[in-house]
């Protein structure tokens, strides 16, 4: 029995090491700023460096994410200086262990100070539908957040515009990517924004990129394994980060807050700074 002794207490020992920092030490911490660049097929050498601030799943009011941590994610995406930011959904969460809930107003009021040049954009998540939709997209557009749902609005740079295509939730909704593109001149490049990762088959070949956050990457990640679970019927295919798919690109970020569980191992809180590139 001796030699096992050491065994399990090191065992033990991990274990413990293990639930400290997916309980504790990772979800608490900021988020990190996740840099990608993006070559896109099709995107014109006008609005070549066209950076992209994305954040998702804030979920205000789960465990250490109060509004000092979310105070300070604005001033670090503001200093990021984006062209423009979009916000990918899931802003509140109605109840989670350890949770405070915090009123979609209350949150609004601090995300009104995110700022750039070509403004801040909006889609509703899930979460938001099962809180209360209207009240989330009222509170965020009396704080000059525009919400897009099956929706888009037609940003210009350097002489040249792009569309930003706001779809409705993939779970509670339904997304209308014709309807987000109306009234967009054919020659504009398009980014479809969503929540729902798993729509991304449906996106139509004219929308050279996709945001879409949803997944948290599964909030925990294993060396070897990747995420065991992940809210997707792709199972780890749209977990996080780029994916390529023939000449359509998605990206996802594993977002701010925590839902269900408040555990972060190996995916730590993150906001995405994206710069497009033109192939």
């Amino acid at each position: 029995m001796k030699p096992r002794r050491p065994l399990s207490i090191a065992l033990l020992t991990v274990c413990w090491a293990g639930l400290f920092w997916g309980f504790y030490l990772e979800p608490r911490r900021e988020p990190v700023e996740t840099r990608a660049e993006i070559v896109l097929s099709g995107w014109p050498r006008e609005l070549e460096g066209v950076r992209i601030a994305a954040i998702s799943d804030i979920h205000a009011g789960a465990p250490y994410v109060g509004a000092d941590k979310l105070r300070g994610l604005v001033r670090r995406v503001n200093a990021a200086e984006a062209d423009a930011i979009v916000l990918l959904g899931d802003y509140v969460i109605d109840s989670v262990v350890g949770g405070t809930f915090m009123t979609p107003e209350d949150l609004a009021e601090i995300l009104a100070d995110l700022k750039a040049p070509l403004g801040v954009y909006a889609v509703l998540g899930n979460h938001d539908w099962w809180l209360d939709g209207p009240r989330v997209r009222t509170a965020l557009e009396a704080r000059g957040i525009k919400v897009l749902e099956n929706e888009g609005v037609s940003l210009k740079t350097n002489g040249r515009a792009f569309r930003l295509a706001g779809l409705a939730d993939h779970l509670e909704r339904s997304p209308n990517p014709e309807a987000a593109l109306q009234g967009a001149a054919r020659e504009e490049p398009a980014i479809a924004l969503i929540h729902e990762p798993d729509y991304f088959p449906e996106i139509p070949e004219r929308i050279a990129l996709t945001l879409a956050g949803h997944t948290h990457g599964g909030q925990v990640r294993l060396p070897w394994i990747g995420a065991p679970v992940v809210p997707s019927a792709y199972g780890q295919r749209y977990a996080r980060g780029l994916v390529k798919e023939g000449t359509r690109q998605l990206f996802v970020t594993s977002g701010v807050g925590t839902s269900i569980i408040p555990v972060r191992f190996g995916v730590p809180p993150e906001y995405a700074v994206l710069t497009l590139r033109a192939l």
